[in-house]
């Protein structure tokens, strides 16, 4: 192990893509203008001598995949040094791969299809994210989990019959509730110490039923929000219909794709505003008139309310403030 070969002084004419494959011992390290791929360990003395070497060679973008967390601290530390990364989902490059005929799979492989998924796909690169953010983040999954968790075993408590085992499952329901709710309240702590999340939430808990936990999660995990238009937050969320059209043939629109986690609590969030919020039910309305079905309709409200969302953040706007709000309000 040791600094990457054929270090080049900067040039964007000679700029290198890299494919960082990253496992919980090694990293390994592909570039685009070599068929050799390198090994290093995984800590930080190691990362600090690959941004360093990083740091002397023009790199167009590194490019390294999502693995549970194994990836933060590199990922860290090539923000720390400003360098053009982007982290990928792991089930993207796989397509590519196979799309490259590439059928074979192994971390050095996999290196190299990343650094070739950078040239061909222009994956958006990652921006560097505060301690707060961070901490955020870890927060809401944390939450995120432990309720998957409490929801298990509360299935659990009715498909059991014996009472020893029930009791034990009320325990564990129990310490699970009140680390959730501890956690809610260092969550609440967090956004209310840090200015930028508190503003970002006072507009969000504007909405009429939307929540705690979706606005937590949206500051955590959607940062795009108000950045992007309405079609990217919406393919970001992955509430956006994509046509599977060929030749004559006109498919189903469907949705796929984007941040599983915030389409779910999205999810929750619209049952609630197709009941209670006079804007989002209004439109509900309109599509079962037309005879839309459930799933369909629902989907639709989703989008509608991730739109909104997003021209709130974009505007600085409360719900209340907004033009679509005010026109509806002042309806016979």
């Amino acid at each position: 192990m040791g600094t990457p070969d054929n270090a080049a002084t900067p040039s964007q004419a000679n700029a290198v893509f890299i494919g960082i494959d990253v496992a919980k011992d090694k990293l390994d390290l592909a570039r685009s203008d070599s068929p050799q791929v390198q090994t290093f360990a995984n800590d930080s003395s190691a990362i600090g001598r690959i941004v360093k070497w990083m740091g002397t060679t023009p790199i167009a973008m590194i490019v390294v995949e999502a693995t549970g967390g194994l990836e933060r601290p590199l990922m860290d530390a090539l923000l720390e040094a400003d360098l053009p990364v982007a982290l990928v989902h792991p089930g993207r490059v796989r397509y590519f791969a196979k799309g490259l005929g590439i059928l074979s799979k192994t971390d050095r492989i996999d290196a190299r299809v990343l650094a070739r998924f950078g040239q061909l796909a222009a994956p958006r690169l990652a921006e560097k994210r505060s301690k707060n953010q961070d901490e955020l983040a870890s927060l809401v999954v944390c939450r995120r989990q432990l309720n998957v968790t409490r929801v298990q075993q509360t299935n659990r408590l009715g498909a059991t019959p014996s009472k020893t085992a029930k009791a034990s499952i009320r325990a564990v329901i129990k310490t699970l509730t009140a680390q959730i709710d501890a956690l809610d309240k260092k969550i609440r702590a967090l956004i209310d110490a840090d200015d930028d999340f508190k503003h970002l939430d006072g507009l969000l808990q504007s909405v009429p039923g939307l929540g705690p936990v979706l606005s937590a999660t949206l500051t955590a995990e959607m940062k795009e929000l108000g950045d992007a238009n309405r079609r990217e937050v919406g393919a970001l969320i992955g509430v956006a219909p994509f046509n599977a059209d060929s030749g004559k043939t006109t498919g189903n629109r469907a949705i796929k794709g984007g941040r599983t986690h915030v389409r779910c609590v999205l999810y929750m969030a619209t049952l609630i505003s197709v009941r209670c919020n006079p804007v989002i039910k209004a439109f509900s309305d309109r599509l079962r008139a037309a005879g839309k079905m459930n799933k369909v309709r629902i989907v639709a409200c989703m989008r509608k309310l991730a739109t909104f969302l997003n021209a709130m953040v974009r505007s600085g706007l409360k719900w209340d403030q907004l033009d679509v709000v005010k026109k509806f309000a002042v309806q016979p």
